[in-house]
């Protein structure tokens, strides 16, 4: 019988961010701990399959195996590009101190 270990599963819409905490048998895919999570049962609206994948901030393969204390992360496409964020920001910023 496999060790069960603790991951985190994490996921950010523009509206909310969920986080699930799994314990999962050792050996356990990055799918697989995604479609343990059912975090795609709750945003329906996102394509799960297409969306990138990762742990802790960096993007890894489906198909790789989890370790103790993951935190495995589902990204999805900016609404913007940061930049173009930053220069908004700046420029809303001017308009308030005149």
């Amino acid at each position: 019988m496999a060790e069960l270990i603790k991951v985190e599963v994490a996921f950010a819409a523009p509206a909310c961010q969920k986080t699930v905490e799994l314990s999962v048998p050792s050996g356990t895919t990055i799918a697989e701990v995604i479609n343990a999570s059912g975090l795609a049962d709750d945003f329906p609206e996102f394509d799960f399959e297409s969306l990138p994948k990762g742990i802790w901030g960096e993007r890894r393969p489906v198909t790789q195996i989890v370790g103790a204390g993951d935190r495995v992360e589902i990204y999805r496409p900016l609404s913007r590009a940061p930049m173009q964020a930053r220069r908004e920001r700046a420029q809303q910023r001017k308009k308030q101190k005149k």
